[in-house]
């Protein structure tokens, strides 16, 4: 996998604010063909460890991160208005998903199941 460094940080605002999103990749084998995805769509990339990888942009920043079995794990920070950006974004990529979006106390605020 190509790594990127050459999409928009994550903007400051949401730097300091605690993991809000996680998700599920369903049928995703390999967190690499992912991250290349987001890397077309104009994010940067860079790999987290020998299987995962850290995708962002200014409004979202996700590790990918491979599970034993056939789905790859997402979680961490986005923006909460741009929510809905994200799973348009993975409808995009023809992913089949289950993200949720989580208050800083943890308290689940909204779930998509496409």
């Amino acid at each position: 996998m190509d790594l990127s460094d050459e999409g928009e940080a994550l903007d400051r605002a949401w730097v300091e604010l605690a993991n809000n999103v996680a998700g599920i990749l369903h049928g995703c084998r390999d967190a690499s063909p992912v991250a290349e995805r987001f890397v077309r769509a104009g994010w940067r990339s860079s790999s987290s460890s020998w299987y995962g990888y850290e995708v962002g942009t200014s409004w979202c920043e996700v590790e990918l991160d491979r599970v034993d079995g056939p789905d790859v794990l997402l979680n961490g920070v986005v923006a909460p208005h741009r929510f809905d950006d994200l799973a348009a974004l993975l409808n995009r990529f023809g992913l089949t998903y289950t993200l949720e979006l989580h208050h800083g106390n943890g308290t689940l605020i909204r779930e998509i199941r496409p």
